[in-house]
Formats: C-alpha cells, structure tokens, sequence
C-alpha cells in the first residue's frame, strides 16, 4: 500500500512537517510547551521513594495563619448546616423534657386509653408544669411548652452574627416535628400518615402564629406576653392559676435575657439548662408599688396609650 502513494502527496507532506518544525523552534522560550507521559504502572507494588521537601519552623504568622483559616471553615455554610445540626439536636433534647409525658400501655389491648374532658389522650407526667403548675400531661400539653422554649431559643438565633442563624432555625424545629410525628405514631398510635399530616399541619400554623404573639409581647409589655401564654398553654380557660401564669412571664423574660449575655461560640458550645419557674416565685411574691396608689391617681399616672415620654417601662 505504501508503494501506491504518489509523489506530489510525499512533497507536501514533508513540507508540512518542515513548517510545524520551524514554528516551534522560532516560538519565545517563555511560550514552549513540554509534554509528559504517564509513567507505567508498578506492577511489584512498591512504593516509589518521595523526598520530603525542607520546610521552615511554623512562626507566629502562621499560626494567625491558620486560625484565620479555620475561622473561613466555620463560616462555610456547609460546615455550619452540619455543626448547627448536632448543637440543636442537644438544645432541642432540652426544651422537650420540660413537659414531657409517658402513656403507659394497658395489659390488656381492648382497655380504651384514658381521655381528657376534652377527648385527648391522658398520661404520666412530673415536673413543675404537671405537678406544681397542674397542666394535664397530655401532647397538647407538651407541644405548647415545647414550642415556648423553641421559640426563646428561636429568638437568640435571630440575633447570630457570626454565623448564619437560619441553619440553626431550621434543624432545631425540624428536631421537633421529627419527635412530634414519633410521639403521634408510639404514644397515640397514629398509625395512617395521612392522619398524622393533617396534624403536623394543625401544629406548624399553631408555631407560626406563636411566635407573632410572643413577639408582640416581648415588645408591648407583660400584658400582652401574659395573654398570649393564656392563650396557647392554658387553652384561654377562665380558671387559670394567675400567679402561675405571672410566674411563666417572668421566666419567659429570664431566659431571654439569660441567653442574650451569653456569645454565640457559647450558645453554640455550651450545654444549656432551662431550669423551671420556680425561682421566679419570689419575683412574682413582690407587691408592685400600683397596688397602694388610689385607682383614680394611677389612672392619671399611666395612660392608655403607654407610659409617658421619656420614662423607660
């Protein structure tokens, strides 16, 4: 075949090769390109010898160096969705053991589950908020004490400034609803999905609506935070314990000042105890100094609309 190639196709070919030589030979020493095969396979399984390279002692720099570097890593926004998921994992841990309630299963399975007047499940709970405070332990209960410690937690995290407060907002309500959606399957035996959607549904508006409230308390008054707790952990019943309600407005404010004056490396860090509201007893035990003036004098004193210019609540 070799033969058959004719002699003008010869020429031009040699011509060519001569051209592509001459450029790359004429090209800047700066724009020559060398090219490498890869070297063959060790078929032994020896490990080529590596010379280590010289390095330099680490100086103060460096280390700066470093730490800077390890700062960049935290603020990655992957590495945070990671570490915010086990931190709220423990925080959430906290706020669910405050009401949390026990359903004892019956020996025998025809035996219907206790109820409530108002047809929930009934079961076994201690603490202050079953014990002291006299709430049912029913899951009611427990989701609306919950969801108030989520939100003073919810609350801190607005205020995150070195890391993004959104991971942590979302890991820690999906902590809940996760325990939500066990707690309905085990305890209450909801079994359909379906049913337990319905649900989760009715209690993700009831979260929604909470934090507007709560908020709306924080900023007008104790009135206001006292009406909204009424409302959603005392099912706005007229026979409610006031002194328990004045008793949860004071903790509710302690936690937030509490969680206000610790950094954010030590909320994120630190393992957080709520406690209960019991040490807020002997706040609330203080008589106010509006009880001893006459009704007419404090009607002049305190308007409506707010306290008068100038002073601070």
């Amino acid at each position: 075949m070799a033969q058959n190639i004719c002699a003008v196709c010869t020429r031009m070919l040699r011509r060519q090769s001569a051209v592509i030589s001459q450029t790359y030979s004429a090209s800047p020493k700066g724009c020559a390109r060398t090219f490498m095969t890869t070297r063959p396979r060790r078929d032994d399984g020896a490990i080529p010898s590596v010379t280590p390279r010289t390095t330099k002692h680490a100086s103060k720099s460096d280390a700066q160096t470093l730490g800077l570097d390890f700062k960049r890593l935290l603020a990655n926004k992957q590495t945070v969705t990671y570490s915010s998921f086990g931190v709220t994992e423990l925080l959430y841990k906290e706020c669910a053991k405050q009401a949390s309630y026990t359903i004892p299963k019956p020996e025998d399975e025809d035996v219907e589950m206790p109820k409530t007047a108002d047809g929930e499940d009934l079961g076994v709970g201690e603490g202050w908020w079953h014990t002291e405070l006299g709430l049912q332990p029913t899951f009611s209960t427990w989701s609306q004490v919950t969801m108030l410690h989520l939100y003073v937690l919810s609350a801190r995290f607005r205020n995150i400034g070195t890391m993004d407060a959104q991971p942590f907002q979302q890991h820690l309500l999906d902590h809940f609803f996760y325990d939500a959606e066990h707690r309905m399957a085990v305890n209450h035996n909801m079994t359909a999905r379906g049913t337990r959607n319905k649900y989760l549904k009715d209690l993700y508006v009831q979260w929604r609506g909470l934090i507007a409230a709560y908020d709306e308390g924080i900023f007008k008054g104790d009135a206001v935070l006292a009406a909204a707790i009424w409302r959603n952990i005392f099912k706005a019943k007229e026979d409610v314990d006031i002194k328990g309600l004045a008793m949860i407005v004071s903790y509710t404010r302690r936690l937030l000042s509490r969680l206000d004056a610790l950094s954010d490396e030590a909320l994120a860090s630190e393992k957080l105890e709520f406690g209960n509201p019991t040490d807020e007893e002997k706040v609330v035990n203080i008589r106010s100094a509006m009880l001893d003036l006459p009704f007419t004098a404090s009607e002049k004193s305190v308007s409506p609309a707010g306290p008068p210019a100038g002073k601070q609540i």
